[in-house]
């Protein structure tokens, strides 16, 4: 089982499922959102994820005028899972807390618009754009 929790541990989930890929967004609006290079996630069919404590204090944003959104914890504001998409959950690895030993990125998206400062040392296929460009 795969766990995580947000910094504060107020919001707390698990994954019924192993986790393996890896997909990294290095696009400005995730970099702005995360302050760092993008944002590092699996993703989940919904039916294997579920929220273990905390749910109320989960705040979403999404960008104006975008199809782009966050969750975030309402206490310590760290990034949380979200709706990928109607089937999948994006769960950002950086707070699993259990159950990431097997982890490997296999995708780079918005390679086009990484930061200049950013350099990409894995072997993950990078896409110019949004995944399959």
């Amino acid at each position: 089982m795969t766990n995580g929790e947000c910094n504060c541990g107020e919001v707390a989930y698990e994954v019924l499922q192993e986790l393996s890929d890896v997909y990294i967004c290095h696009c400005s609006i995730c970099r702005r959102s995360t302050g760092s290079g993008g944002i590092a996630v699996a993703i989940v069919p919904k039916d294997k994820f579920r929220w273990t404590k905390g749910e109320a204090d989960i705040k979403y944003w999404a960008k104006p005028g975008h199809d782009w959104h966050t969750s975030f914890c309402g206490n310590c504001g760290s990034t949380l899972p979200g709706e990928n998409d109607p089937s999948n959950v994006y769960v950002p690895v950086g707070t699993l807390t259990r159950g990431y030993e097997n982890l490997k990125v296999v995708h780079h998206m918005w390679v086009s618009s990484k930061g200049s400062w950013e350099e990409i040392g894995d072997l993950g296929k990078r896409h110019p754009e949004g995944f399959g460009s």
